[in-house]
């Protein structure tokens, strides 16, 4: 029998990234976020929120970048598959949940706990395409008046044809080469 198991997520992360690596080398990453769902109740007419919580784990260099540039309140995407755990607690009780194994992560939003300033240095290579930019204009500026220019004269050319609707041709010697035949 077929299947198909593919999972898309946007949410924000509940906690900070928890990176671990392996015995074998690999790098583990697990996040957690929450994602809402608004609906109007039929019953009340109220509107409800509806908060999922889930367990994301990535691996690889992706659990590498997660570590390094995530952190809580950050808006991701998530895309992976669903994945059932099965594990016994303290108690000896079987314990069960979903959680996602992410095939790739994209780091939306800013977040709540990320500020920019308005003191931080212009970076050079925004000053360098300032500079392109207005080269690039007046370049176009330049270019709009010598289509101006050619459109006027153009305007002025029909004026200078006689009015028999003929095009007068000078008259002139002929054309003389140097070649034998």
């Amino acid at each position: 029998m077929a299947g198909f198991n593919r999972i898309i997520i946007v949410g924000n992360l509940t906690r900070d990234p928890e990176y671990r690596q392996l015995t074998s080398g690999q790098a583990v990453c697990r996040l957690g976020i929450a994602t809402n769902r608004q609906f109007k109740n039929r019953q009340t007419g109220a509107m409800v929120q509806e908060v999922c919580y889930i367990d994301i784990d990535v691996w690889g260099a992706q659990a590498e970048s997660c570590r390094q540039y995530l952190q809580k309140g950050r808006s991701v995407l998530i895309e992976g598959r669903l994945k059932f755990d099965s594990w016994e607690d303290q108690a000896g009780q079987t314990r069960n949940k979903h959680s996602v194994v992410a095939d790739r992560v994209v780091f939306l939003g800013s977040g709540a706990s990320a500020d920019i300033t308005e003191q931080e240095p212009v970076d050079e290579r925004f000053e360098s395409l300032a500079q392109n930019n207005k080269e690039i204009a007046d370049q176009i500026g330049d270019l709009k008046a010598k289509m101006a220019a050619k459109s006027l004269a153009k305007k002025k050319a029909p004026a200078e044809m006689p009015a028999t609707g003929e095009i007068a041709f000078n008259d002139e010697a002929p054309f003389k080469d140097e070649l034998p035949f």
